[in-house]
């Protein structure tokens, strides 16, 4: 079995686990741990207990992989392959019993620099919906049984998906990045799940994604969906605090990339 489908079915299966205890822990309550950047970027306990589990499951098939996860930091790996990891990607909504949040994974190979790294496998679970988006390189992205693609070009213009920052200081150049972007569009949406949004564009529910200040957990397993079904991904101003992604297929893309490039 090549190595990106051993990785893509061991993602799926942990997320899986991983999911149903995030939903569990849903139903019963949310207990809130800490805060992050700001006080309105939060930390629930099962983000901690779900990525717990997601490394010690890790831990036990592949010992010596790499791990970067949100809550519990980086370990270096011995075997060349790392895995990035968002317990729960949405935790606001998850906290507020929005049902778009997930369990995102992704192995890739190269290091933990987004830059650097090579990704192989992807797996993005909906607990709430009981869907599962994976990847492997050069192998598609899928949703069950069904290959994903992205859409193409559309007469009545794209639907588009971002998010804002938590910090207040950046909802200023975040909507006036809104203002720029939407002579394309037909209409924006706002999930408050980079993961989810990554998939959806994968799906063809989405149209095109961009937002700054997204951090590698956020975008690992999502970016390689895209690319899988057929879309770029891409990200500018790397050197700065908040770079930008850009995810669509290729003509968007770069309708996109020519007005946020600027």
């Amino acid at each position: 079995m090549p190595i990106e489908v051993e990785l893509q079915e061991l993602a799926a299966g942990i997320a899986r686990e991983a999911g149903e205890l995030a939903r569990e822990r849903r139903a019963v309550g949310v207990a809130l741990a800490a805060t992050k950047s700001t006080l309105a970027d939060i930390v629930t306990e099962a983000d901690r207990e779900v990525e717990q589990l997601i490394r010690d499951r890790l831990s036990a098939d592949r010992p010596g992989d790499g791990f970067l996860g949100e809550e519990s930091g980086a370990a270096d790996s011995e075997t060349g392959i790392t895995w990035v990891v968002d317990p729960i990607d949405g935790t606001v909504n998850y906290a507020y019993g929005i049902p778009s949040y997930n369990v995102s994974i992704a192995a890739v190979r190269g290091g933990d620099a987004p830059d650097a790294w090579e990704a192989l496998a992807a797996a993005v679970y909906a607990p709430a919906v009981d869907e599962l988006f994976t990847a492997a390189r050069g192998g598609g992205a899928w949703l069950g049984g069904r290959r994903l693609g992205v859409t193409g070009p559309n007469p009545a213009g794209a639907l588009l998906a971002t998010g804002f920052g938590y910090d207040p200081a950046t909802h200023d150049g975040d909507l006036a990045t809104v203002r720029r972007v939407m002579p394309l569009a037909r209409d924006l949406r706002r999930m408050g799940s980079a993961a989810l949004d990554l998939a959806y564009v994968a799906a063809g529910r989405l149209d095109g994604y961009f937002e700054r200040g997204l951090k590698p957990w956020d975008f690992a397993a999502g970016a390689l969906l895209v690319e899988e079904a057929g879309g770029l991904v891409t990200r500018i101003d790397t050197a700065s605090a908040r770079p930008m992604i850009i995810a669509a297929g290729p003509e968007l893309h770069a309708r996109l990339s020519a007005v946020l490039e600027i």
